[in-house]
C-alpha cells in the first residue's frame, strides 16, 4: 500500500505539471506522514487510512463561467446558495468540489491583486508561492500537516498588494460528496503592508456510511499595519473527520481576526492560531461549536505573543445537545519579551440536556511581569426559569431552547456578514 501511494503521489504531481521541487516536497511529506503518530490529546480518532481515497478528479475543469461547470456540480452549488451569494455581495469566489477547484471568478479589478486556486498560483506565480509556501505551517508538525503536504490539491491563493482595501469579501467553498474521500486543500493568504482583506470559507458534505477526512492547511501572513478577517462556517456531515491546521503571523500594528463556526463533522480538531510577532500587533478569535449526537468538537484558538504591546482576545461559545461533546482547547502565551501585552480568554458553555458534555483545556503562560493574562470560563445547563417563562408565553419547549441558543451565540453572529448570520440561524434551528 505504501509503495502504491508513493507511485500515486508521483503520478499526481506529474499530472498537475508541477516542478521537481514540489514533487520532492510531496515525497518528503509522505515519509513524515508514515513516521508520525496521531495526536496524543483530544478526541479518539478511528480513521482507516487504507479506505481513504486521497484524490478524486472530476469532469469539470477550473472555469470562470458557470455554464462550463458540470450540471450536477453546478446544481449542488446553486442549492447551497453559493451562486446567489456571488452575485449579491462577494468580490470573488473559489469553489472546490472534491479534490479540485471547478469554478473561480472575481469581479474586483484592484491592480496587483492575485486571487486564484493554489494550483494555479504554483504555475503562474511560482516565486511568490515558493516564498510563503510551508514557511508558517511546516509539513512535519503533525500527521495531518504531513498528509496535506503529500496530497494537497486545490485551495485558494490570495495576495493583496500594499494599501489596498478590498470593498467586498472573497470566498472559498469546499464540498465533499464521495464516500471515504480525503480533501487536502492548501490556502495561502498574504495581506501586504496597510492592506485589508475579508475572507469567507464554507464547507459541506453529503453523509455516507464510511468516514471521509478533511485535513486542510491555511497559512496567513499579515504584514505591517495590515488587517485580515477570516470567517468560517463548517457544516460537514457527521461522518467527516475535520482535522485542520490554521495559522497567521502578524507584523507590527497588524490585526488578525478569526471568526470560526463549527456545526458539523463527526470529529473536529481545529485551533486557529495567531503569532503576534510585531510590536502593537493584535489577534482575535471568536468561535462557536455546536455538538449533537455522535459528534465530538474539540476546538479553540492559540495566541502567541512575541512583540511588545500586543493584544489578543479569545471568545469561545460551546453548545452540546443529545449526548454531543463540545470542548474548548487553547493556548495563550505571552513571552518574556512581549512586555506590556494583554490577553483575554472567555469560554462559555451551555448544555441542553443531561447526556451532553463539555470540558475546557486551557494552557496559559505569562512570562513577564508587565503584562496581563485573564481567563474566564463558565458552564451551565439551560435555565429552567427561562424555559418556563418562554413556555408560559405559549412557546413550545424545543422552540424555546432554539431561542436561548440563538441568544447565546448572538456575539458570534454579530461578527458575520448578514447573509451568513441568516444561514447560521437556519443551521442552528435544524
Amino acid at each position: 500500500m505504501q509503495t502504491d501511494l508513493k507511485d500515486f503521489i508521483i503520478d499526481l504531481s506529474n499530472k498537475k505539471g508541477e516542478p521537481k521541487w514540489m514533487l520532492d516536497f510531496r515525497l518528503k511529506s509522505y515519509e513524515a506522514y508514515l513516521n508520525l503518530e496521531e495526536p496524543d490529546f483530544g478526541p479518539k480518532l478511528n480513521i482507516n487510512y487504507d479506505d481513504i481515497n486521497y484524490y478524486r478528479d472530476n469532469k469539470s475543469k477550473n472555469t470562470d463561467n458557470w455554464d462550463n461547470v458540470e450540471k450536477d456540480i453546478k446544481n449542488t452549488f446553486n442549492e447551497l446558495g453559493v451562486i446567489d451569494a456571488e452575485c449579491k455581495y462577494l468580490g470573488g469566489v473559489t469553489n472546490q468540489f472534491e479534490s479540485e477547484v471547478v469554478y473561480h471568478n472575481t469581479s474586483l479589478s484592484n491592480e496587483g491583486l492575485i486571487f486564484c486556486s493554489t494550483d494555479d498560483a504554483l504555475k503562474n506565480h511560482e516565486d511568490l508561492f515558493k516564498k510563503y509556501f510551508n514557511s508558517l505551517v511546516n509539513y512535519n508538525e503533525n500527521k495531518f500537516t504531513a498528509l496535506n503536504g503529500a496530497f494537497w490539491s486545490g485551495g485558494s491563493f490570495i495576495y493583496v498588494p500594499p494599501y489596498t482595501k478590498l470593498d467586498r469579501p472573497l470566498q472559498s467553498y469546499f464540498r465533499i460528496e464521495s464516500e471515504s474521500l480525503g480533501q487536502f486543500e492548501r490556502t495561502i493568504i498574504i495581506v501586504d503592508e496597510g492592506a485589508e482583506l475579508e475572507y469567507i470559507e464554507g464547507c459541506t458534505a453529503l453523509s455516507h456510511a464510511k468516514a471521509s477526512l478533511h485535513a486542510g492547511v491555511v497559512e496567513i501572513f499579515v504584514h505591517p499595519k495590515a488587517k485580515c478577517r477570516y470567517s468560517t462556517i463548517q457544516n460537514w456531515s457527521n461522518d467527516v473527520y475535520n482535522l485542520v491546521t490554521k495559522r497567521a503571523i502578524v507584523d507590527e500594528y497588524g490585526k488578525m481576526e478569526w471568526i470560526d463556526g463549527n456545526i458539523g463533522s463527526k470529529v473536529t480538531m481545529k485551533y486557529p492560531s495567531c503569532i503576534l510577532k510585531g510590536d502593537y500587533s493584535s489577534g482575535n478569535s471568536i468561535s462557536i461549536a455546536y455538538a449533537k449526537e455522535g459528534q465530538v468538537l474539540d476546538a479553540g484558538a492559540k495566541m502567541i505573543h512575541l512583540g511588545k504591546n500586543t493584544k489578543s482576545s479569545i471568545i469561545s461559545k460551546s453548545i452540546a445537545k443529545d449526548g454531543g461533546v463540545a470542548n474548548y482547547r487553547g493556548t495563550t502565551k505571552i513571552s518574556k519579551n512581549a512586555v506590556n501585552s494583554r490577553a483575554n480568554i472567555k469560554c462559555d458553555t451551555i448544555l441542553l440536556d443531561n447526556l451532553s458534555k463539555s470540558d475546557t483545556y486551557p494552557k496559559n503562560i505569562l512570562d513577564n511581569n508587565s503584562s496581563i493574562l485573564e481567563h474566564e470560563a463558565t458552564i451551565s445547563k439551560v435555565s429552567e426559569e427561562e424555559l418556563l417563562y418562554l413556555k408560559e408565553k405559549g412557546i413550545a419547549e424545543d422552540a424555546a431552547k432554539n431561542l436561548l441558543v440563538l441568544g447565546f451565540v448572538d456575539e458570534f453572529k454579530k461578527e458575520l456578514p448578514m447573509e451568513y448570520a441568516v444561514e447560521l440561524n437556519r443551521l442552528l434551528k435544524n
